[in-house]
């Protein structure tokens, strides 16, 4: 009996031990189970979107221009959308331009200058088949706007707006974008990941704008302006889809051009006698059709100007069949540009008198060769030349306009500087120029051809004139460490490395002879511009079938370079 006890005893005891370790098994996977639930289960959480957009000011808009959300917001006031200045200036590029001296905004079409004034200046549109009348200009807590129903009436945009929050989504870039369709029911989530709070519902057959390609997810943007994540494997393969503008805006900016290749040489006009040498400059010059004497020169910030036209030498110049483009330029020291172009009243003034001379002397063009602005220059140069154009356009004068390579002045706004003048010209030189801290060339072929290849993203082909120089420069490499040069026409140069038999040959990488020199004073290094290397110039131009092409200057050439340049532009 004692023993029967005893081993019910242990049964009992050994079962207890199997119901805990069953138990604990049990708990033990229900915990893993748990778990693994947990963390493959996608949350179902929501991110509230004012918390989304992080909106503080109820009269703020949330701006999404194309398919990025701007930093800046806009307005909402008396049920219209407001854009600040800056954005409508700035990345939508549009043609309005704050006059400080009038203090009105200005907006210049191609033919007329519209002056809006802030808090007065009104428009009437039909909203939701009613007349609605709204100022087209208001100043915010001193910050500058503008009506969107107004832009799009002067802009190629389309906006559309969404409540709770505002926000307008702005379509300014016209073309293409990849897009993604749903192929199920799925939702936009704030980061990749099913963790991750959702934005918004997507239902089949909804397109999104793909903005980036991840593992599993890709980055899209949703139609009302959320930014965010949606799981490949609900959605198609990207597709192109074309952006189709549907607004009535219309650009009707005409042109001067040409329809023939321009060949135009720049003369240095210096003083009145200077103009006696026309007929010399040119005796060579065959197939030259536009010359540009350097006749103004802005004289004083009120939008004074100096002038060395001669009708005389326009006559001259018409009877060899050639355009006369008077150049105007900012070398004066003593005058500042910005303070120059941001007067209104200046602008006038330079654009009353160079019409003057031009009728005076008979011009067919004026050449604009304003050099080395700033990025705070910029946008009243680009109102000038608007306001100029006006007058070109109904005066029957070509507008060109020179501009460094676009390497390191993206800021010039070449885009509309192509829209609203005749002709845009590369002054694709001065690679190395005075000041320079190391020798090299004044225009490899490389430097020239990225400068064509960067302005033609901006302006059409038929309206960029490539210029050239006829000029080099001898580079001493001083013993102490020091480097100067000195600037050489063909033929003085090519004589110079003769005299000193200097070893010449062609570089492959520059396509351009070289030469080189030691000597007491240092090293002497020259990139030779000849009929050879401006041949390699003049093949780009035809590649990339620009208008034509401009020399600087008349006085440095070899007579042999102008059947060169005729070949190219038949």
């Amino acid at each position: 009996m004692a023993k029967r006890r005893r081993r019910r005893r242990r049964n009992s005891q050994l079962m207890a031990v199997l119901v805990v370790l069953l138990l604990v098994l049990v708990v033990g996977a229900a915990g893993v189970i748990t778990a693994y639930i947990k963390k493959y289960t996608p949350s179902d959480a929501r991110m509230a979107l004012k918390d989304y957009y992080q909106i503080q000011d109820e009269s703020d808009v949330v701006l999404i221009l194309q398919d990025k959300i701007s930093e800046n917001r806009g307005k909402l006031a008396d049920g219209m959308v407001y854009v600040p200045y800056e954005v409508v200036t700035g990345t939508l590029g549009g043609r309005f331009y704050w006059d400080e001296e009038s203090q009105k905004m200005l907006y210049t079409t191609s033919e007329e200058i519209l002056e809006l004034e802030p808090e007065s200046s009104s428009y009437v549109c039909n909203q939701e088949n009613q007349e609605k009348e709204y100022k087209i200009v208001r100043e915010i807590d001193g910050e500058r706007y503008l009506a969107l129903d107004f832009l799009e009436e002067y802009m190629q945009i389309q906006g559309t707006t969404y409540e709770k929050p505002a926000r307008t989504v702005i379509t300014y870039q016209w073309g293409t974008a990849k897009t993604l369709t749903a192929r199920e029911d799925t939702v936009v989530r704030y980061q990749g990941g099913i963790k991750s709070p959702i934005l918004c519902d997507v239902k089949a057959g909804d397109s999104l704008t793909l903005l980036e390609e991840l593992e599993n997810w890709s980055r899209v943007m949703t139609k009302d302006g959320l930014d965010g994540y949606v799981e490949k494997k609900h959605m198609d393969k990207p597709q192109e889809t074309a952006l189709v503008y549907e607004g009535s805006y219309e650009e009707n900016y005409t042109s001067l051009t040409r329809d023939h290749k321009i060949n135009l040489a720049w003369h240095q006009v210096t003083s009145e006698a200077a103009n006696e040498t026309f007929e010399d400059a040119v005796k060579d010059a065959a197939g030259v059709n536009v010359i540009s004497p350097t006749w103004f020169s802005i004289t004083g910030n009120e939008g004074t100007i100096s002038s060395l036209a001669s009708a005389d030498y326009v006559s001259k110049a018409h009877a060899k069949g050639m355009e006369v483009w008077g150049l105007i330029d900012n070398f004066n020291e003593n005058i500042s540009t910005l303070e120059t172009l941001s007067a209104r009243t200046s602008r006038a003034h330079i654009i009353e008198k160079l019409l003057q001379e031009a009728q005076r002397v008979g011009l067919d063009g004026i050449n604009v060769d304003f050099e080395a602005l700033t990025e705070e220059e910029v946008p009243h140069f680009i109102q000038f030349l608007r306001e100029l154009s006006i007058t070109c356009r109904t005066n029957n004068l070509v507008l060109s306009i020179d501009n460094p390579v676009p390497q390191y002045t993206a800021f010039y706004n070449r885009k509309e500087q192509g829209i609203i003048g005749d002709y845009v010209i590369i002054m694709g030189y001065d690679e190395h120029t005075v000041g320079s801290p190391e020798a090299g060339s004044v225009a490899s072929l490389p430097f020239v051809e990225e400068g064509i290849r960067l302005t033609l993203e901006e302006v059409p082909a038929e309206k960029v004139i490539n210029g050239v120089p006829f000029y080099t420069r001898l580079w001493t490499e001083a013993n102490n460490g020091t480097v100067s040069s000195k600037v050489m026409g063909m033929e003085e140069a090519s004589q110079y490395t003769s005299e000193k038999g200097m070893d010449v040959y062609w570089n492959k990488e520059v396509s351009q002879n070289y030469g080189e020199l030691q000597t007491e004073n240092g090293l002497e290094r020259i990139w030779l511009e000849d009929e050879k290397s401006l041949e390699a110039k003049l093949q780009l131009i035809k590649e990339y079938e620009l208008a034509g092409c401009a020399a600087w200057k008349l006085g440095f050439e070899r007579a042999d370079v102008w059947p060169v340049i005729s070949q190219y532009l038949q």
